[in-house]
């Protein structure tokens, strides 16, 4: 595992901050190594052989990259495959050999033919720097940029430590002039450290606050009813945006105060209208790279309405075992591509042209299914809790657990998670916001509530098991 959030919080890093503010602005070159240092400790805090394998991957696409780059235009679209196969073959080994055994066996055992079954462990953060070398490499090929020879500034794009292990993914082409030269303000650095504080909270003070709930129906209540299944599934809608959502503000946030700029990766995903529009602000910059890079290039919806349902479906396969190498992530990925295909005929013309309040209701509904797939641990759990979901299981009462893990401090984070997931905060020019609240949350009292959530947040760490983010195990 990566630090404890104690470790991250109270030493990793202020120690970072120190070594890189206290490091010449102008010599963008030796901010580069502190950060390239402080990543590597962080990473190795993962385990020392998870270093070994980031070091090869990173030595192999800067490799391939110069070599992409060298090559003539009628031989440079075979080097991509070359080398985006290398990679996609690093992640299958990982990843998904167990996975791919254990089903060759099912096929296999009317033979009487068994192999032996491998789960190799999973290399920390390994599907996100893997598509980030993938996005470098294509950006080469299409001559967004230029090969880097400089092999730290490659390095220090595939393995700064706030991106490494849970995004958001961002694309060479975007950040290749800030890894070179680039200038910190003031302003950045308090808007960034804001935007961090924020993502810290979200967190600590909501997501860890909800998690206990989501964990005591799909790990410990083997057939949940209905009450305890609509209590687990609410919560884990709410523990994952605020967990995820939470780590890739902290992540832009401090990108921000260093001189860099990472994408978005979360715009009011549960205030979509239609499953389509829940994927343009949900994990914005996964869908993006599979829009760009895998969608398009398969031909989109150009080819008519047949192969663009199969693009849908392939691209929302691929999402799902991105995720993980499970059944529940494949039949994930499903889910959603099902969906996207309905939307496209006229089903999708009647939800556009209905009441809104109805369109997000389905959505949420698609939503809360679909993560309940993705949440559960296997196919017979999952279908256990949509059995609850519709009173199968039987009304009944809660369990002793789950009445104990509801303080009335969790009742409270849910009932106020919702409109904050939903609609976010009131915009500063909202008519209906008193001017009191306004200059709280916009004005002079801004840097004060960012110090009461930044303390609470610490207190909160301080006083809480360890808790990973919940994106760090892919």
């Amino acid at each position: 595992m990566v630090f404890s959030s104690v470790t991250f919080l109270f030493y990793f890093l202020p120690a970072f901050l120190a070594a890189y503010f206290l490091t010449p602005a102008a010599h963008t070159r030796a901010r580069n190594l502190v950060l390239l240092v402080f990543s590597l400790v962080f990473y190795a805090w993962g385990g020392l052989a998870n270093v070994g394998l980031l070091a090869i991957s990173i030595l192999a696409n800067y490799t391939m990259a110069l070599w992409v780059d060298a090559r003539p235009q009628e031989t440079r679209l075979r080097a991509l495959g070359v080398a985006v196969a290398v990679n996609l073959f690093g992640l299958g080994v990982f990843k998904y050999t167990g996975f791919f055994t254990e089903n060759l066996n099912v096929l296999l055992a009317p033979f009487h033919v068994a192999l032996p079954v491998v789960h190799l462990e999973l290399p920390l953060g390994i599907s996100f720097f893997t598509f980030h070398a993938i996005s470098y490499l294509v950006d080469v090929y299409r001559r967004k940029v230029r090969a880097n020879a400089r092999l730290e500034e490659v390095t220090v794009y595939i393995a700064m430590f706030p991106q490494l292990v849970a995004g958001p993914i961002v694309r060479y082409s975007t950040i290749s002039h800030r890894i070179r030269a680039r200038r910190t303000t003031l302003g950045r650095v308090s808007a960034g450290l804001r935007i961090f504080v924020i993502g810290l909270s979200w967190k600590v003070l909501i997501a860890d606050q909800i998690a206990p709930l989501a964990a005591i129906v799909f790990d410990q209540t083997p057939t949940p009813n209905l009450v305890e299944a609509w209590i687990g599934s609410l919560a884990y809608m709410l523990q994952i945006y605020f967990d995820f959502a939470g780590y890739s503000n902290m992540a832009i946030g401090l990108a921000i105060a260093m001189g860099l700029k990472f994408p978005r990766n979360f715009n009011l995903p549960y205030s979509a209208l239609s499953v389509a529009d829940f994927w343009r602000r949900w994990h914005m910059s996964l869908t993006n790279w599979f829009r760009d890079y895998v969608y398009i290039p398969l031909g989109g919806n150009r080819r008519g309405h047949v192969r663009t349902a199969i693009n849908l479906w392939t691209i929302f396969l691929l999402c799902g075992l991105w995720h993980g190498a499970s059944w529940v992530f494949v039949i994930f990925g499903i889910h959603h591509g099902s969906f996207l295909v309905l939307e496209r005929t006229p089903f999708g013309r009647w939800l556009k042209a209905g009441p809104r309040l109805l369109a997000r209701a389905y959505v949420l509904l698609v939503v809360l299914t679909g993560f309940v797939w993705f949440r559960a641990n296997s196919v017979d759990q999952a279908l256990s809790l949509f059995g609850g979901l519709i009173g199968l299981n039987g009304v009944g009462t809660l369990s002793v657990t789950l009445v104990d893990a509801l303080q009335p401090m969790t009742i409270a984070v849910m009932i106020l998670g919702w409109p904050l997931a939903t609609f976010g905060l009131p915009r500063p020019g909202a008519r209906r916001l008193a001017p009191a609240v306004r200059q709280l949350l916009y004005g002079t009292g801004d840097s004060l509530v960012m110090l009461v959530l930044f303390a609470l947040s610490v207190i909160s760490v301080g006083a809480a098991a360890y808790s990973p983010f919940l994106y760090f195990r892919f």
